[in-house]
């Protein structure tokens, strides 16, 4: 029996379900099936030409969405529902990762929730709020009673797989066109659902200009479509009252959108008001603050008064934003005052300023490059540019300032020497005879600079022209290899030299020994003969915050006692926010996200899994094996854009599910030739320049000013001498 079936349904709109159908065809997949039920003559054309691939059922034009999904339900034979409208999206590889996680679910699970990309008409790829609410609820199965908050999720029935027996027992009351009224009905109707806390739906949201007008109609049905919910949920106090959240809350942003006339305004708030009267839960406690206020005024149907708080509020907001303006741009004013006096004092040639990760404090390459310049050039005075917050965990004795004080535009307008991992801020003036070194932090897999422009979700937010200014005043770009070379100068074309050296921040992994690694793994706490698996997963541009990957406990039981899992989150995320939140805990589980530097980390692991994060570029220096895990590698390379296959040249062996892993962590697969071999490759395309030797051929070339020839030469890949392995270091 057919595992999944993918029910495509309605017309195609703007030629969307061309590209939806040509991506599914790409991928088949033995337990899916797509039936498309296709509504008109264009959808119909489109659908006949991916046959066989599809099963098509052509519907006549003006077939409402309701309709179109019962008709394809009718045909479909799987054991899973998947509803897409023909106008969305399914990213690369999600039928497959879905098909997967249902086959895991017993019988019992009626539905099972996904997490999803939004698009729009000029952006696409950009992240869901649903990501939090579905890490929270985990893989176990779940009671709505026990987890009311799922009802937040967004009411999109994409991103709702249905049991077939299950949809045909409610298909009366889930056939409707109202589709958040039939995703949220799915929910209270299921007796269990589960989650999938991956990326495996694309809402694509056409122009309003596209869309028929609203009518009077619609707008009164978001209220009839609540009170039919409610009545769903009477009997059930922890959703009811959810749910009844949910309903204000959306009444209101709907009456706050306006676009209404005022005649339909004033019925849609009247209506509202008794709703939110009538259904009250007993005991329900409004919010404080401007929140309770309206509220207060929907219940009491004080449509006058609420029109007047309406625009009280915005007179509020734009006095309160006014005011905000003109201190920022007094301040401004002071700031740039001080610093173009600055820029007239002479620039010292024994200051250098160092920052990096955004001002988080001593790391990474600009780290070891001052070391360096300690022991090398001890006449230059080192000042670290790091936050307010981060100033208490710098080491003892250094030099720092905070940004935005009288003393940070002082050192950043006289410094000869200007060192970052990321870039100063817009306003930093290059002199004329200041050096500025761009040190980077990690090899590019992922599309950097310029390259990220065809790839809204990584783009969102970026000024090119702004960066392109920041570009322009770096006079050294330090690069690892020469892959990294090219990209960086593909992606930032300016006219710096290229610092073709080594990562300094690598050198620690050719220059420890095995007093060092025993050192860290006893502050890490891991016993002698313990193996130490290191995972690291990069940031997602199309994930609102932390999604777990894998359920950690579990794999640590599956490894047994003789195994320790440092898990080590992104520095993306908030530093309170543990990549273990909302997991089972276990003591073969330690949370290394707060741990600096990370290269130790990398010293104390026997093993490194990650998936395309940029530590695998630095971990590979140590030859130690590295065991890739890439469950959405297809969406992760289609929405952030990527330089090469990392499948085709993987430093070790790759994993597409969490059984795979454990698979290859559990038996001798992850260090095996094979593995060896595949490491070796990856080693010498990108570890061309790390040799233990690189931040002094930096601080040679950029501080002492010698040329080229006269610096240490790069040691042939055959001639360096890792730092011993842990089993090695505990040996001697």
């Amino acid at each position: 029996m057919v595992e999944l079936s993918v029910i495509v349904h309605g017309p195609n709109t703007q030629d969307h379900l061309t590209g939806l159908l040509d991506s599914l065809a790409a991928h088949p997949l033995p337990d899916v099936e797509v039936v498309v039920a296709a509504v008109g003559d264009w959808a119909r054309e489109a659908a006949e030409r991916h046959a066989p691939h599809v099963r098509v059922l052509p519907l006549p034009d003006g077939t409402s969405d309701a309709a179109a999904r019962a008709a394809g339900a009718a045909r479909a034979t799987g054991r899973w529902l998947q509803f897409v409208r023909a106008k969305d999206g399914l990213p690369p590889g999600s039928p497959r990762t879905v098909a997967e996680r249902a086959a895991e679910l017993p019988g019992t699970v009626d539905v099972l929730l996904l997490d999803h990309l939004r698009s729009t008409w000029r952006s696409s790829g950009l992240p869901s709020a649903d990501g939090p609410l579905l890490t929270r609820a985990g893989r176990t199965e779940l009671a709505l009673d026990d987890s009311a908050y799922l009802l937040r999720l967004t009411p999109l029935l994409g991103t709702r797989v249905l049991r077939a027996g299950f949809w045909r027992a409610h298909e009366e009351q889930l056939t409707t066109d109202d589709e958040p009224g039939a995703a949220l009905a799915a929910l209270l109707l299921a007796d269990r659902v589960a989650c999938l806390p991956h990326i495996a739906y694309e809402d694509r949201r056409l122009r309003p200009a596209c869309l028929p007008p609203v009518t009077p109609a619609r707008h009164f049905a978001i209220v009839d479509r609540y009170e039919g919910l409610l009545d769903l949920a009477r009997e059930r106090p922890a959703v009811y009252t959810v749910l009844y959240e949910i309903m204000v809350r959306d009444c209101l942003r709907t009456f706050a959108r306006g676009g209404m006339p005022d005649d339909v305004a004033e019925e849609f708030f009247h209506r509202a008001s008794l709703a939110a009267l009538r259904r009250r839960p007993e005991g329900h406690r409004r919010p404080a603050g401007l929140e309770g206020i309206r509220r207060s005024l929907l219940e009491e149907g004080a449509y006058t008064k609420y029109r007047a708080f309406q625009t009280a509020n915005r007179a509020r907001r734009a006095v309160r934003s006014a005011v905000r303006a003109g201190r920022r741009e007094a301040g401004t004013r002071v700031r740039d005052l001080q610093y173009r006096r600055a820029l007239h004092r002479p620039v010292d040639p024994r200051l250098a300023v160092f920052s990096a990760y955004w001002n988080r404090g001593v790391a990474c390459n600009p780290a070891a490059i001052a070391a360096e310049l300690a022991r090398l050039a001890p006449d230059v005075h080192a000042v670290w540019v790091v936050t307010e917050r981060n100033a208490a965990l710098l080491p003892p004795g250094t030099d720092h300032v905070v940004p935005g004080t009288r003393r940070y535009w002082d050192v950043l307008a006289t410094a000869k020497y200007l060192v970052n991992n990321v870039n100063f801020p817009n306003a930093v003036v290059k002199r004329p005879d200041a050096v500025h070194v761009q040190t980077h932090h990690g090899t590019p897999l992922k599309r950097m600079g310029l390259d990220q422009m065809p790839f809204p979700a990584a783009a969102q937010g970026l000024d090119f022209d702004a960066l392109l200014e920041r570009v322009d005043k770096w006079d050294y770009s330090i690069s690892g290899n020469s892959h990294t070379t090219r990209m960086w100068e593909r992606a930032y074309p300016a006219r710096f030299v290229s610092l073709d050296h080594g990562y300094p921040r690598n050198d620690v992994f050719y220059t420890a020994g095995a007093a060092d690694i025993r050192a860290v793994r006893e502050r890490l706490g891991i016993p002698p003969g313990r193996r130490a698996v290191l995972y690291a997963p990069t940031h997602r541009d199309y994930e609102a915050g932390w999604t777990p990957r894998l359920d950690l406990a579990a794999l640590a039981d599956r490894l047994g006692e003789d195994t320790v899992l440092l898990v080590r989150g992104h520095y993306f995320y908030d530093a309170g926010v543990s990549p273990l939140a909302g997991l089972r805990r276990s003591g073969r589980v330690v949370d290394v996200s707060c741990y600096d530097p990370v290269e130790e980390l990398c010293l104390a692991a026997d093993v490194l899994v990650t998936d395309y994060s940029s530590i695998m570029f630095d971990y590979a220096n140590l030859d130690r094996p590295i065991v890739i895990h890439a469950d959405d590698w297809e969406t992760y390379r289609t929405t952030r854009g990527v330089y090469f296959d990392l499948m085709a040249e993987a430093p070790g062996p790759v994993a597409r599910t969490q059984e795979e892993l454990t698979g290859i962590l559990a038996t001798d697969t992850w260090h095996d030739e094979g593995a060896a071999k595949a490491r070796a490759v990856f080693r010498r395309r990108f570890c061309e320049y790390d040799d233990g030797r690189a931040a002094e051929r930096v601080v040679r070339r950029v501080f002492l000013g010698q040329d080229e020839a006269s610096l240490p030469p790069v040691l042939p890949l055959e001639e360096r001498t890792p730092a011993p392995t842990p089993e090695e270091a505990t040996a001697s």
